[in-house]
């Protein structure tokens, strides 16, 4: 009976050794998760846009507004550095900035928001009427608060980043403030 479990754990060692390991993540893996499957939206030169028109790329999904004071220009300036530290790879990684404040996000200004990171990001506009919806199915939280000064307002939202791989699954979700060093070093392992 002695040398059966010694076998046994010899055997269980081997099937371990020989399992492919999951790769380890800096953000939070997501991996058959059922929610932010996608959308389809327009964006600010009027052409609708699908996760699906991104296929062979990382796509990282971003939601916020252009007049956002921290956490926008914060996030987008980091995938910036990521694309220049991925170098001959930074061309699969296609960001995607998402606006939850289409009253003023209007396609102008969004083309020039982008175009200050980098003319490769893209822009997308939900109609108002859809943003409720979205906004459950990446849940995302976002409120409109009045900031008091003739009919100004700001947006309350959630800072995170969704990835999606190479063949358009849900991946991961990037905290804010995780830095494009450990942000590079997952997207690298999504194109491997």
């Amino acid at each position: 009976m002695k040398y059966f479990y010694q076998w046994l754990f010899v055997g269980v060692l081997s099937i371990t050794a020989c399992s492919p390991s999951k790769p380890e993540f800096n953000a939070i893996d997501l991996t058959g998760a059922d929610y932010a499957q996608g959308f389809e939206l327009v964006d600010p030169f009027g052409q609708r846009r699908q996760l699906s028109d991104f296929k062979g790329k990382v796509v990282v999904v971003f939601f916020g507004f252009t007049q956002c004071p921290d956490f926008c220009p914060t996030t987008l300036n980091e995938w910036v550095q990521v694309k220049k530290s991925l170098a001959d790879k930074g061309d699969l990684l296609q960001p995607v900035f998402i606006t939850l404040d289409p009253e003023r996000d209007k396609p102008e200004l969004l083309k020039a928001y982008m175009a200050n990171f980098d003319p490769s990001f893209i822009a997308l506009i939900p109609e108002l009427d859809q943003l409720p919806a979205l906004a459950k199915q990446y849940k995302i939280y976002y409120k409109k608060v009045d900031t008091g000064s003739a009919g100004n307002y700001t947006m309350d939202h959630s800072a995170g980043t969704y990835v999606y791989d190479t063949s358009g699954r849900l991946r991961l979700y990037a905290r804010y403030g995780l830095g494009p060093q450990a942000l590079a070093q997952d997207i690298d392992k999504l194109l491997q």
